[in-house]
């Protein structure tokens, strides 16, 4: 995974299909950013390319969903930032127990 755009992707996708237009109007909705269609199809492209999304032709556009390799993917991302955050929250407050 090259960036927090392809997790906040995969994310979605694990809401169901969507298409590179769906993903540009999400990523402006949730994060607040424009961004350009050569970028989010990159993006797409790259994540296809690692297995990690399908795509497929519905009538005139690609519709993208998520594989089972890229919802192993966020679960292990999901599991390490979980195990980081216990390890930064003890050693800012080594006095707290959890």
């Amino acid at each position: 995974m090259q960036s927090l755009m392809d997790l906040v992707m995969l994310a979605e996708l694990r809401n169901g299909s969507m298409s590179g237009y769906d993903a540009i109007g999400h990523i402006h909705d949730k994060l607040g950013v424009l961004i350009s269609s050569g970028t989010i199809y990159s993006h797409l492209y790259a994540l296809e390319r690692d297995g990690l999304i399908e795509g497929k032709n519905d009538l005139k556009k690609r519709v993208y969903v998520i594989t089972e390799k890229g919802e192993n993917a966020l679960e292990t991302i999901s599991k390490t930032n979980s195990d980081f955050l216990k390890t930064l929250r003890a050693v800012l407050n080594p006095l707290e127990t959890t």
